[in-house]
């Protein structure tokens, strides 16, 4: 059960039930706009890869973002704000689907307050490094849930960086592709991805362009103690 909303912007105050391409210029990227539709949501559809979401209310669930239909394994580079309040569930993860088998997965980049592994039905299954961090890798079983085919029972399977990225970066999807099969987590025919913002019962709000890199930092040059040799 998934929706399209008004894909331009405002605000959106219903059940979603199904997604779709983004309708302001946008040729290379998906657009993907879920709610249970307890949020309150204010959502803008940017031109190409960028959108923005402001949520609030303290309930309800949403996921929205921009990416590919079909994901694969690839560079993905964006860049992001991201403010969750105090308390809240919150991500800003790479976010996709496969099916055969029906998997929903996670590179978390950056969350809110509460840890996607503070869940008793979370297993954690070791660590990946790539992408200039070290994730943990998990999974957890959703029984009776939405998906992408409807209500069902699938694995999820996840990798939350450490060191929390909320400004961007770039995330080789097929590392972690390859460090989930090697931990028995198996993939199956890709359904869409994309660079997503989520919120369960928190409020927020983020800022993401997709395809274009978080700019350099850059520090001038230390310097030690001078003067003449002697």
């Amino acid at each position: 059960m998934f929706p399209i909303i008004s894909p331009l912007t405002g605000l959106i105050a219903a059940p979603l039930t199904t997604i779709g391409v983004a309708s302001v210029p946008a040729a290379n990227y998906f657009w993907s706009n879920w709610s249970d539709g307890k949020p309150k949501l204010t959502v803008k559809n940017g031109a190409e890869g960028q959108f923005d979401v402001i949520w609030s209310g303290d309930k309800g669930n949403f996921v929205i973002g921009k990416g590919w239909n079909p994901g694969s394994s690839k560079n993905v580079t964006y860049t992001s704000t991201f403010s969750p309040t105090a308390g809240g569930n919150a991500y800003l993860a790479i976010y996709g689907w496969t099916t055969s088998p029906l998997v929903e997965y996670y590179i978390i980049e950056a969350h809110g307050d509460h840890h996607p592994s503070d869940n008793p039905e979370a297993k954690v299954l070791g660590n990946v490094t790539s992408d200039g961090g070290t994730y943990q890798i998990m999974t957890k079983k959703r029984v009776n849930k939405p998906s992408i085919i409807g209500t069902a029972t699938f694995a999820q399977y996840w990798s939350i960086r450490y060191g929390q990225r909320p400004g961007g970066g770039t995330v080789d999807t097929g590392t972690h592709f390859k460090a989930w099969e090697e931990v028995g987590l198996k993939m199956g025919r890709h359904n869409y991805m994309i660079v997503a913002v989520e919120g369960q019962d928190s409020g927020g709000r983020a800022s993401v362009t997709v395809g274009v890199a978080p700019p350099e930092v850059t520090t001038a040059p230390t310097t030690t103690g001078g003067g003449s040799e002697r």
